[in-house]
Parts: structure tokens; C-alpha cells; sequence
């Protein structure tokens, strides 16, 4: 038997939900915070097991609303089941294969590569979700993953079912050589199973991949399964230009965490509440993990006017209180294969997470803020840049202390939001802009002319034409929008769009600071509304 919010939970098919006669109402699931003991308490709680208590605890907020939604002409007990009943077929994932294959290495040796793919949802397709190479790969992690990415591509209104995959090697122990047969092999054996292609599933980078990688998949897919499908190479995204890429993309993850800081520094609401001013100006802050993410977080931040304090790696970390330059960071990084050392910064003693700063920004990996370090964060605001990065556990010691932890889910969602770009661009063969820049610049000459025009005419020409001169803003833009800035704008307007809707979401449940689970609520929402008018379900 287990306790939640005060009443019973129930065991279904898939898993723990709120028995009827003990949903709260949102006052009350706000003093209780929402959490279930579905959650392993521990401190390293098993990492799928951690997003299904999460998705729980947004289950049972949104319940009695989804029921209440409900138009059909069941007896309410009958709505409450078929609610429960769709609720139980979002959560677990849906297919999940695992491969073991062999690769001849350069030394003449043979080795099996173990590798993984999650696919959780197919309420929306194809499905979608980055590969990474790492030795820590295993099921339950690609399972979170893929979980992870349903809910985060539902919250940015992202048509996409989420997936997830994972090779389990270490990429420095490997030649190029080697790398490239292990990832076309690993592009064949999804493609035998169903596991890829532009309408199924579309992976794309994540850790220790990059274009590189992508466009070796593109590849061997187009060469082989998809020689006969004009669409072949948007079988995956993340690829360089030449190949179909679409600017923009690398930077996206990075450029996304740092719109979606900005939509929350700038409320005054949340900032009140967290006793600090709106604004980036003489806000501080630190990153664990100067990959992709963290580079291209640090330097939008950088820019508008935050100070990087701190920057934390696998090897060291590094500290300087009168901030850091992201450009000299990387030159340094890229010359020397490390940031120990960086001139402009000393050696920092002890875990740089619990240092001073006004953000923390965990770009690295998943359960780095656990019930044994929550207690000792600074920082007022968490920005999760890694997937998975906060403990249930330290999640309720953050809102209990009052930091705002703006949730993974909806912060590093810049990835796939522009992954999507990159496809829509695939299947419609033609760049963003190119057919429309040439018509925009003409349109804009002749707006000045008109402008001109009409001051001649009303003043007239005395003293001779009476010249209309843009500014230097407008004179950037008058040839119209490029493919970088249509994915900016894109990727900008997506994420102010779907903080607005998580902000609502948390006034209308009164969940104060808890984003997580208003965001986990949006996507429970969004997705429910898909099952429930497909009419494909319980017939």
C-alpha cells in the first residue's frame, strides 16, 4: 500500500495512480508539493523510475481537470477510467531494442559493440531522440531518455513522438575509423528492425556525437534501406549543411537555455519570489560541463550582460570571480584538450556546484543534485541544461528552500525545436528564405521610396530631395530573413510561447515554483488530448 498526498494509490498496468476518492484539491496539492512515494526516496534513485514518479505527480494533478474535460456520455466512473486507462498508456515506453554487433577494429581484433534504442510514444510520428556514445549507456537510460523526450517535444509543440538511443563505448579508446564502422553498423541494424527512417524515427546528436556522426548515418541510410526515398537523408538530423543540415543547429540546445533563463529572469513575479531583481545585469552563474550546451549557453549569457564565475569539467574545475571570457575559454579548451589551466581563472577545491552564484546551470549529466548536496546550493536558480540532472529528493529541498529550478524538459528543448526545423527543411527540399529573400529586400527599397515619396510631396523639394536614411538595425535586415535568423526567431518564439503556457499552467494549480510539474501537466495535457481524439483506443 502507499501514501499519496494524504489518500491511496492504486497499481495499474502502468503503475502507481491516485485511488478516486483521494485527489486533492490544487490548494492542497500545493502545500503537499505533488510528490509521491512512488519516487524512489534514495539518493541515487534509479533514473526511469525517477521521470515516472515526476509523470505521477503531474498524473494527479491534472486528473480531475482531464476527466472533467471529458466529452462523452459515460457515467463519471466511466470517464475516470478511460482517463486513467490513456494515462497508463503515455507513461511506460512503448518499444525497446537492444543490439549486440560486431565491428573488426584496425588492429585486426574483433569486438561486440553493445547499443540501444528507446522509442516511448508513437502517439505523434516519427519518433525523435538523440544518440550518444558513452560507457554508461543502458537501458533504463535511454528508457528515461525517450520518456524525457515525449514530454519535452509536447511541451514545445513539437509533433514528434519521443526516442532515444545509446552506443556503449568510449569514443577516445576508438580511431576515426573504427567510430564511422560502428555507427553505420549501428544505422544498419535499426534500419532491419524498423528503428529508423524519415516517418518512423529520426535520431539525432547528443553526447559524443555530433555532424560528423549524423551525416554518416544519413549516408548509409540513404545508400541502402532509403535508396528510393527522395526523403532518405531527413532520416536523421544534425547533419552538416552540405548534407542537409540547417543553420543554426549546433548552437541550438545552448541558444535554447539561454531563452529560456531570460523568459524567467525577466518576470518580475518569479523574481520577487525568489528575492533577487529581474534582469541579467551583475547576475552571476555557474556551468558543469563546457561541451556544446555549456560553450553556447556561456556565450549568449556572456553577451547579455550575466558573469561566468565558475565552469566545472570531469578533469577540474575552474574559478574566477571576476568573471570569464567564453571565447579565450574555448581557444584555450581547443588548444590544450582541457580548461585546467585556463590563465584567466584558479584551481577550485571541493564541488564548484555548491559555490556562490545567482545560477547553476548542470549541463553534464543526469542526478548531479541529489538530497546530499541540495541543502548546500547557492544558487537561486537551477537551469537544467542536462537532462535529469535534479533527484526527486533534491527537488523537493530546492522548493522548500525557495530556488526556482527551471525543469529540463522545457530548457533544453532548443535541440529538438530546431532538429524540427532541419527535418520540415528535408521534406520540403528547399532552405528557409531562399524564395522569399529577394522579394523582401525589393519590398523594403520600395517602402524607403514610398517613405520619401510621401515627405516630398507634403514639404516639398525646395531645397532639394529629402532623403529617408535606415538605420544601421534596418539596413541589417533589409534583404529580408536568412535561414539563421528564421531558426533563431523560431527557436526564440517557441520557447517565450511555452514558458508562458508552463507560467499559466503553475498559476492555474497554484504550484508556486514548482515548474517541473506544471511543465510535466502541459505535456500530460497535450499528449491525453491525442489519444483521447484519435478513437483508436479502447474499441
Amino acid at each position: 500500500m502507499y501514501r499519496y498526498l494524504g489518500g491511496l494509490l492504486t497499481r495499474g498496468a502502468g503503475g502507481l495512480y491516485p485511488a478516486a476518492d483521494t485527489l486533492l484539491p490544487a490548494s492542497s496539492l500545493l502545500r503537499h508539493r505533488g510528490y509521491s512515494q512512488a519516487v524512489d526516496p534514495s539518493d541515487d534513485p534509479n533514473f526511469f523510475t525517477m521521470v515516472e514518479g515526476f509523470f505521477d505527480r503531474g498524473a494527479g494533478i491534472v486528473e480531475d481537470k482531464l476527466v472533467e474535460d471529458l466529452r462523452t456520455r459515460e457515467s463519471p466512473e466511466q470517464k475516470r477510467k478511460r482517463v486513467r486507462g490513456i494515462l497508463r498508456i503515455i507513461k511506460p515506453c512503448n518499444h525497446v531494442l537492444s543490439l549486440s554487433f560486431p565491428i573488426r577494429r584496425d588492429s585486426g581484433e574483433w569486438e561486440v559493440i553493445e547499443a540501444y534504442r528507446a522509442q516511448h510514444s508513437q502517439h505523434r510520428t516519427p519518433c525523435k531522440g538523440g544518440i550518444r556514445y558513452s560507457t554508461d549507456v543502458s537501458v533504463d537510460e535511454v528508457k528515461a531518455l525517450a520518456s524525457l523526450m515525449t514530454y519535452k517535444c509536447a511541451i514545445v509543440d513539437v509533433p514528434f513522438g519521443g526516442a532515444k538511443a545509446g552506443v556503449k563505448i568510449n569514443t577516445k579508446n576508438y580511431t576515426d575509423a573504427e567510430l564511422e564502422k560502428i555507427t553505420r553498423r549501428f544505422t544498419i541494424e535499426l534500419a532491419k528492425k524498423g528503428f529508423i527512417g524519415p516517418g518512423i524515427d529520426v535520431p539525432a546528436p547528443d553526447m559524443s556525437t555530433g555532424e560528423r556522426e549524423m551525416s554518416w548515418i544519413a549516408d548509409t541510410f540513404a545508400t541502402t534501406m532509403g535508396y528510393n526515398d527522395i526523403n532518405a537523408h531527413a532520416c536523421v538530423t544534425g547533419k552538416p549543411i552540405s548534407q542537409g543540415g540547417i543553420h543554426g543547429r549546433i548552437s541550438a540546445t545552448g541558444r535554447g537555455v539561454f531563452h529560456g533563463i531570460e523568459n524567467f529572469i525577466n518576470e518580475a513575479s518569479y523574481m520577487s519570489q525568489i528575492g533577487m531583481c529581474p534582469g541579467f545585469k551583475d547576475k552571476t552563474y555557474i556551468i558543469q560541463g563546457f561541451g556544446n550546451v555549456g560553450l553556447h549557453t556561456m556565450r549568449y549569457l556572456h553577451r547579455y550582460g550575466a558573469k561566468c564565475v565558475g565552469i566545472a569539467e570531469m578533469d577540474g574545475s575552474i574559478w574566477n570571480p571576476n568573471g570569464m571570457d567564453p571565447k579565450e575559454l574555448e581557444e584555450y579548451k581547443l588548444a590544450n584538450g582541457s580548461i585546467v589551466g585556463f590563465p584567466n581563472s584558479t584551481p577550485y577545491e571541493g564541488s564548484i556546484l555548491e559555490a556562490d552564484c545567482d545560477i547553476l546551470i548542470p549541463a553534464a549529466s543526469e542526478k548531479q543534485l541529489t538530497k546530499s548536496n541540495a541543502h548546500r546550493i547557492k544558487a537561486k536558480i537551477i537551469a537544467e541544461g542536462a537532462n535529469g540532472p535534479t533527484t526527486p529528493e533534491a527537488d523537493r529541498i530546492f522548493l522548500e528552500r525557495n530556488v526556482l529550478v527551471i525543469p529540463d524538459m522545457y530548457l533544453n528543448a532548443g535541440g529538438v525545436t530546431v532538429s524540427y526545423f532541419e527535418w520540415l527543411k528535408n521534406l520540403n527540399h528547399v532552405s528557409y528564405g531562399r524564395l522569399t529573400f529577394k522579394y523582401e529586400r525589393d519590398s523594403n527599397y520600395h517602402l524607403l521610396m514610398s517613405v520619401q515619396e510621401s515627405l516630398e510631396r507634403k514639404f516639398g523639394k525646395h531645397g532639394g530631395s529629402i532623403p529617408v536614411v535606415p538605420t544601421s538595425e534596418f539596413q541589417a535586415r533589409i534583404s529580408g530573413a536568412s535561414e539563421k535568423d528564421i531558426v533563431h526567431s523560431g527557436l526564440a518564439y517557441t520557447m517565450e510561447r511555452s514558458a508562458r503556457q508552463i507560467m499559466q499552467t503553475a498559476n492555474r494549480y497554484n504550484l508556486g515554483l514548482d515548474l517541473r510539474t506544471a511543465a510535466y501537466v502541459n505535456a500530460i495535457e497535450k499528449i491525453f488530448k491525442v489519444y483521447r481524439d484519435s478513437g483508436l483506443i479502447f474499441t
